[in-house]
């Protein structure tokens, strides 16, 4: 039996195990994939005591801890400075990032192209997005945090891509909200803050946040006609990348993405509050998408 799964702390809600089941399905393989409490103290015990599975998925608390834990960290992840997957090696155990080609292929399906950027948070997830953003030529952003202190990470990872990352406090008048693209790297909740600012039409916004879905900030942006892509579609797509690392062969993302729970092509549907993302298929935001 081929095994593998996801690591992290908590992990009942990960709708990793659905994308990457739906994955092995349709691609006719008996592997199985599992979701595991870890935590980064019970990183090492957990590696070792599965050093023959096929790879992981790891999420919170775990994005940084997986550098330390890995034999090989591989260009990506050592550029952003955070791991979101394990892959088997020769040595030991290779870390890589796919939430950058996440972010990417988000943006890609809601026909967002990032210009002028907002990120919300410092986090390993942010770190990924200035990645994302190095990848489009994209060289400055502005990041928006609730403590400054703890930005040093994000500010590494913006010197090493050639990304001037520029810090200032999350707060609901911060004029950098009114950004083209804000991007929200935050756990849910923890946005609601700048949910109540004044949106506007010509804005989009990824957030990060699959569960619960739409959040406050989601449910605001799309009142105000903002483009809104939520993080199952990001999910869609980092999983997707994972797929192809650990088996070797192209993602069934038609299976994955019917394994979804929430859309990851729109919003939810109009009872929630948010509009269809269909009728903003070539929306366009100032100096942003086509």
């Amino acid at each position: 039996m081929t095994r593998a799964g996801v690591l992290g702390r908590p992990i009942a809600h990960s709708l990793s195990p659905a994308l990457h089941r739906a994955a092995y399905g349709a691609l006719g393989l008996a592997w199985t994939y599992e979701a595991i409490d870890c935590g980064v103290a019970d990183l090492p015990a957990v590696l070792a005591a599965r050093h023959d599975w096929r790879g992981f998925s790891c999420t919170m608390p775990l994005k940084h801890a997986v550098l330390a834990a890995a034999a090989e960290v591989r260009p990506v992840a050592a550029a952003v400075g955070s791991a979101n997957t394990l892959l088997p090696g020769a040595a030991g155990w290779i870390a890589e990032n796919t939430d950058v080609d996440g972010v990417l292929g988000a943006w890609d399906e809601a026909g967002i192209v990032p210009l002028e950027v907002t990120v919300l948070g410092a986090g390993g997830t942010a770190q990924a997005v200035v990645a994302a953003l190095a990848r489009r030529g994209v060289d400055r952003c502005t990041a928006l945090v609730r403590d400054r202190a703890r930005a040093a990470d994000l500010l590494a990872t913006g010197e090493r891509l050639g990304v001037a990352v520029r810090t200032a406090r999350l707060d609901v008048d911060a004029p950098a909200l009114a950004a083209p693209l804000v991007v929200s790297t935050l756990p849910a909740g923890a946005a609601d803050a700048v949910a109540r600012r004044r949106w506007d039409a010509g804005q989009a916004l990824l957030d990060v946040v699959y569960a619960p879905w739409p959040t406050a900030l989601a449910r605001a942006a799309a009142g105000a006609g903002a483009t809104v892509v939520g993080g199952a579609a990001m999910l869609l797509h980092q999983a997707a990348r994972q797929v192809e690392l650990m088996t070797g062969r192209p993602a069934p993302l038609p299976a994955m993405r019917d394994a979804l729970p929430v859309p990851a092509d729109r919003p939810p549907p109009a009872d929630s509050g948010l509009r269809s993302n269909d009728a903003r298929q070539h929306h366009t935001t100032r100096g942003g998408a086509p």
